[in-house]
């Protein structure tokens, strides 16, 4: 997930050129060689510089950052479940070598998880050429058509086509899935990844249509929302203000989730929520609405509400209908109820962070 480091580093960069790092650009550079991806911005900006000489210059702030780089949601999971289960992997990536060691090193056992790991120097030409994967393949000792890629950029989707191989594709930016036709499957992130549709051992790790996941937290005074959920929908959802956790919610997929609230002066319930893109706003904005699965008299605008996200159930989908659409949420709403009543999820009912904006009211 180096895109949100790629922006940050670009946008202090430019400053000293007088130019203002445009955040849509970073899907012309997602996935090319380091070189093509310098050639991009100079030519973009105009930069009284050459490719070598922008690389020279940001290599070095590159390196000092790796370091923050979070994994993708799920990867660390997939790589465990396919490492016990004894799935050889390869690790193929435009980025230098020594800069995919660097990477990968502030991740605990993924580089033991891999029998090969390739570079884009070490081939002649690198994705959308399908030479990496081949290459991969073959030290794998693998017939490339049997090989499955993961992929999150586009050049590499082509590369891994070219390799006659199967192709699972996981956008790294959002709203891009319809560009990835060419995949023979575009997932929303690697928590829907089902390994035993391409010939692989099955997660195991699926509770009652849900995902256990590492918990977050997230909180703040509810917000007028659209008004769409209590009019159209007829579900009352609390909304918090994503602002100053648009961090927090782009290190999370879009989807549904669930997990405990709890209302200052009121008391903790079991609480429903989806995560999605804004209609309203462009990209970069998500949104958390969630749904106190309870009957409360009046609204509570203003309130202050914490929430404990602790387990995932499904990705955005589109509905042809309204009624599909109400229908799913109450479906979702059926599976959180249930599931939060596992010791597993309701443990956390009692959670620090959701117990302490009760105790300054009572």
């Amino acid at each position: 997930m180096s895109d949100g480091i790629v922006s940050d580093v670009m946008r202090d960069y430019l400053v000293k050129y007088g130019k203002q790092w445009d955040g849509r650009g970073v899907h012309k550079i997602v996935g090319k060689t380091p070189f093509e991806a310098a050639n991009v911005v100079v030519e973009d900006y105009g930069l009284p510089i050459t490719a070598d000489g922008l690389l020279s210059e940001i290599t070095p702030i590159f390196s000092e950052r790796w370091c923050n780089i979070k994994a993708q949601p799920g990867a660390n999971r997939l790589l465990n479940h396919l490492r016990g289960h004894g799935v050889p992997m390869a690790l193929a990536s435009n980025s230098s070598k020594e800069n995919i060691l660097t990477k990968i090193s502030y991740h605990q056992g993924w580089k033991e998880s891999f029998s090969v790991i390739i570079g884009g120097d070490e081939v002649s030409s690198g994705k959308p050429s399908p030479e990496i994967f081949l290459e991969a393949a073959k030290r794998l000792n693998m017939d490339p058509s049997s090989c499955l890629v993961i992929e999150d950029s586009m050049p590499g989707v082509t590369a891994g086509k070219a390799a006659e191989m199967e192709v699972v594709a996981v956008p790294s930016l959002p709203k891009q899935s319809h560009l990835f036709a060419s995949a023979d499957e575009v997932i929303n992130s690697l928590l829907d990844f089902q390994p035993e549709k391409w010939g692989l051992p099955a997660f195991e790790d699926w509770i009652e249509g849900t995902l256990p996941i590492e918990p977050w937290y997230i909180g703040g005074p509810v917000i007028k929302g659209f008004g769409r959920g209590s009019k159209v929908l007829g579900i009352p959802t609390a909304n918090l203000s994503a602002e100053g956790y648009s961090a927090v919610l782009s290190e999370h997929p879009s989807g549904v989730y669930f997990g405990w609230a709890g209302l200052a002066s009121r008391g903790v319930y079991k609480m429903v929520m989806s995560i999605g893109w804004n209609p309203y706003f462009n990209n970069s904005e998500k949104t958390i609405e969630p749904w106190l699965l309870h009957d409360f008299n009046e609204d509570f605008y203003g309130e202050d509400l914490r929430l404990a996200i602790v387990g995932y159930i499904r990705p955005e989908a589109n509905f042809s209908s309204l009624e599909s659409l109400v229908a799913k949420i109450h479906e979702d709403r059926d599976i959180a109820e249930k599931a939060l009543e596992l010791p597993l999820y309701l443990k956390y009912k009692d959670d620090p962070y959701i117990k302490s904006s009760l105790k300054q009211n009572s």
